[in-house]
């Protein structure tokens, strides 16, 4: 393979592996994740937003709102949306 004029370039997938599910790497994805549900919480003051940590094949965090009203926040406001963009993240469709 031939990428950016270099030959030969092999991944180390198993050294990807090991970066992505770092202690590094999860705490900064857990910060993005907790500033994301510090401003979800600012703006739906009356619902639990919780904020969870875990790993898969990576580092990963999922915000919530534990409420039956989220949705229509999600989709008349963009409440999650709104605050991820702020920390830098895009959000699209699968």
């Amino acid at each position: 393979m031939t990428v950016g004029g270099v030959t030969n370039l092999r991944l180390d997938h198993d050294g990807m592996e090991q970066v992505l599910k770092s202690d590094k790497v999860a705490t900064e994805i857990g910060g993005i994740a907790e500033s994301i549900g510090d401003s979800v919480t600012a703006n739906v003051k009356e619902a639990e937003v919780v904020v969870d940590k875990y790993t898969t094949d990576r580092a990963a965090a999922s915000v919530t709102i534990k409420d039956f009203r989220g949705l229509a926040w999600q989709a008349r406001d963009g409440v999650l949306t709104r605050a991820a963009a702020h920390e830098g993240l895009e959000v699209t469709e699968r």
